[in-house]
């Protein structure tokens, strides 16, 4: 059983903040574009401009924190994303869109990239795999609760409403990490920006850093590449899932909010290395199954793809507090570069195999990319 305190539910709710935006016009992809006259991979840019932004933006807002603190800068993201969430709700073009969904991205860095390194920082060694499950577990949550709130709200108010309830959410997070979570003891401000940039460079020396990078990268590809071919697979016939159906199926993110806190005691009993194993193999099951025809069957695999995928992250975000000594959020921005630009290339990269051989070309890829993060980790974690 997990213990609770102010830090750890002011962490969780970092978690579920920072992914609440990130993914939200997944679930509807197909109403924009039919709304926009787009295809599948144009809508899909609304994905991958939040990611991008947050994968250029990381290392500098990571190389910030490490001079001017922690709780600051978490707070700072999480109300600053308030902004364009709202404000997409007033414009009528996808370009408009997608420019308030890069400045959506720009804000997110400031709430993860920070908050994991404060995790590193706050917490003795031996708990650190444990409170990091939980901002996993947050994440999660905050993953489906944005599908789902957007999805549920454009079916009821339709889309552009959909993105002022997101923005009151989003408000309310904002306030509650404020109110919650303590300034920081354990960090110490680093030199000047061009010495923490210094120190950040360093990290690309170490192996171990810079393969649990790349696992990051393949992280992010696999779960956005799954559910953005997913949606259109699901929306398509013979299963024509409304828009409130398709975030329905999000629902089973939440599988990922049991799996990280789980997955971080396996992980601190058997090693990185076979707990990612482990996470891998989960992902390689679930993603077999959802080739079935039958919809309650690529549901419950798509749910044991999550698991894996969330106990995956929980893994490597733990290898980055155990390796990284000095400039912790410089190197945690790092890893966020990769695992976004993965992200990003997850919503488009497929388009290929989807269009050439639909639901399963795009499975066949993930599970290519999949083994590629273990390799890296059979590599250099042991």
């Amino acid at each position: 059983m997990i213990a609770l305190d102010r830090r750890r539910i002011a962490v969780f709710i970092a978690g579920a903040s920072a992914f609440l935006d990130m993914y939200c016009t997944q679930a509807l992809l197909p109403d924009l574009a039919l709304h926009f006259h787009a295809s599948p991979a144009q809508v899909g840019l609304t994905v991958t401009m939040s990611t991008l932004a947050t994968a250029l933006v990381a290392p500098l807002i990571g190389a910030l924190a490490d001079m001017w603190g922690r709780k600051r800068l978490i707070v700072a993201g999480a109300l600053a994303l308030v902004l364009p969430t709202l404000a997409i709700a007033w414009v009528d073009s996808l370009p408009a869109i997608l420019v308030l969904r890069f400045l959506q991205g720009l804000c997110m860095p400031a709430i993860f990239t920070v908050t994991m390194a404060y995790v590193g920082e706050e917490w003795p060694a031996a708990e650190v795999p444990e409170v990091v499950s939980l901002y996993t577990a947050g994440t999660a949550l905050g993953g489906v609760s944005g599908r789902l709130v957007t999805a549920a709200a454009a079916d009821a108010l339709g889309w552009r409403d959909a993105f002022i309830v997101l923005g009151g959410v989003n408000l309310a997070a904002g306030l509650l990490i404020w109110g919650l979570l303590p300034a920081a003891r354990g960090w110490h401000p680093s030199g000047s920006l061009l010495e923490t940039l210094r120190a950040a460079v360093g990290h690309w020396r170490n192996p171990r850093l810079v393969a649990t990078f790349g696992i990051g990268f393949t992280i992010l590809f696999s779960l956005v590449a799954t559910f953005t071919y997913g949606t259109f697979h699901l929306a398509g016939w013979p299963y024509s899932l409304s828009t409130t159906g398709q975030g329905l199926v999000f629902l089973v993110y939440l599988l990922g909010s049991v799996a990280a806190p789980v997955g971080g005691k396996v992980i601190a009993r058997i090693g990185p290395v076979r707990g990612l194993a482990m996470a891998v193999g989960l992902v390689w099951l679930g993603l077999a199954v959802a080739l079935a025809p039958a919809l309650p069957v690529i549901v419950a695999g798509l749910g044991i793809m999550v698991c894996g995928i969330f106990i995956c992250q929980t893994a490597s975000i733990s290898m980055i507090s155990a390796t990284a000594k000095t400039s912790r959020s410089a190197a945690m921005g790092m890893y966020v570069t990769l695992y976004y630009v993965g992200g990003s290339l997850g919503a488009v990269a497929p388009a290929p195999a989807w269009h050439a051989f639909a639901w399963p070309g795009v499975v066949v890829m993930v599970m290519v990319v999949g083994l590629g993060g273990f390799l890296l980790a059979w590599r250099w974690w042991r």
